[in-house]
């Protein structure tokens, strides 16, 4: 591992990106360079950055979304390596030190992450089971839901050359589609020391803005389904988790009263695909 790039993606949280910036300053192994993406704010942030000069590499963009920002900055970084952190989580003062201990001892890893504390509304909780991170080639257990961590995680740029970028379509869950377009080809470590401090309960988080997140994770699910799967068995528990989502979908569409019917539709699609594919197992 050699240059580490840090890119913080940022709207409208002059009051919190300070934070952040400054937990990657204290670090007790120092960052090739700290890239602030302002994706259009309208408050105070970019007068916040100037506090910082030369310290940080400031970056100011018409307002395109969290994609677009972190895009953004992999394309503005110089570092072999990239780390992203959201504007209103934290690194603890290691994490970069353990980043470099880690890939000493597991070169083989192309993308790695650590462990993480979650502070809920202001207090420590426990992540549940179903959010516990796990490594190695974790493509199927990453379906359910997102268990790798964007503020947690390190990427060596030739991933991105092989499976893109962000995709700039998705408002919502992007993460978790750029994690399953990773872990089709990628084994994933997990260095189970804690390096950040996540921070959750806030309005502005964009998963409180959004209903129903699950349809964002059923395209990116469907994004497998049109591309060659070289197991049956991977096909079968992609169509497996969707049939699940949309199922989930069309219960809360119905309490909502929201059109269900097309949700319906697709998960007969599905269904019967499904049935399909196990008869040939």
């Amino acid at each position: 591992m050699k240059n580490i790039s840090v890119i913080i993606p940022v709207y409208n949280r002059a009051h919190l990106v300070g934070r952040a910036i400054d937990s990657v300053l204290r670090q007790t192994a120092q960052a090739f360079e700290i890239l602030v993406i302002d994706d259009g704010s309208t408050d105070q942030t970019s007068l916040a950055m100037q506090t910082y000069g030369h310290q940080i590499k400031y970056i100011r963009q018409e307002n395109l979304g969290v994609s677009a920002a972190r895009n953004r900055g992999i394309k503005e970084a110089r570092g072999d390596w990239l780390a992203f952190l959201d504007s209103d989580d934290e690194w603890l003062k290691e994490k970069l030190e353990q980043a470099y201990d880690f890939n000493r001892h597991n070169p083989h890893y192309h993308i790695f992450q650590s462990e993480e504390l979650w502070i809920r509304n202001g207090r420590r909780v426990n992540p549940k089971r179903k959010h516990q991170k796990t490594g190695g080639w974790i493509f199927r257990e990453s379906l359910p839901l997102c268990i790798v961590s964007p503020s947690a995680v390190l990427i060596q740029r030739t991933v991105f050359d092989r499976v893109g970028l962000f995709d700039e379509h998705f408002p919502v869950c992007e993460d978790y589609d750029l994690w399953l377009r990773i872990l089709r080809h990628y084994p994933i470590g997990l260095d189970k020391r804690p390096g950040i401090i996540k921070y959750g309960g806030h309005a502005d988080q964009l998963s409180a803005q959004y209903w129903g997140m699950d349809r964002w994770r059923i395209l990116a699910m469907e994004k497998h389904l049109s591309a060659p799967l070289q197991k049956i068995e991977l096909r079968k528990a992609l169509l497996q988790e969707i049939i699940r989502k949309l199922a989930i979908l069309i219960s809360g569409a119905k309490k909502r009263g929201r059109n269900w019917e097309e949700l319906e539709q697709k998960r007969a699609k599905y269904q019967t695909e499904l049935l399909a594919l196990t008869d040939k197992i």
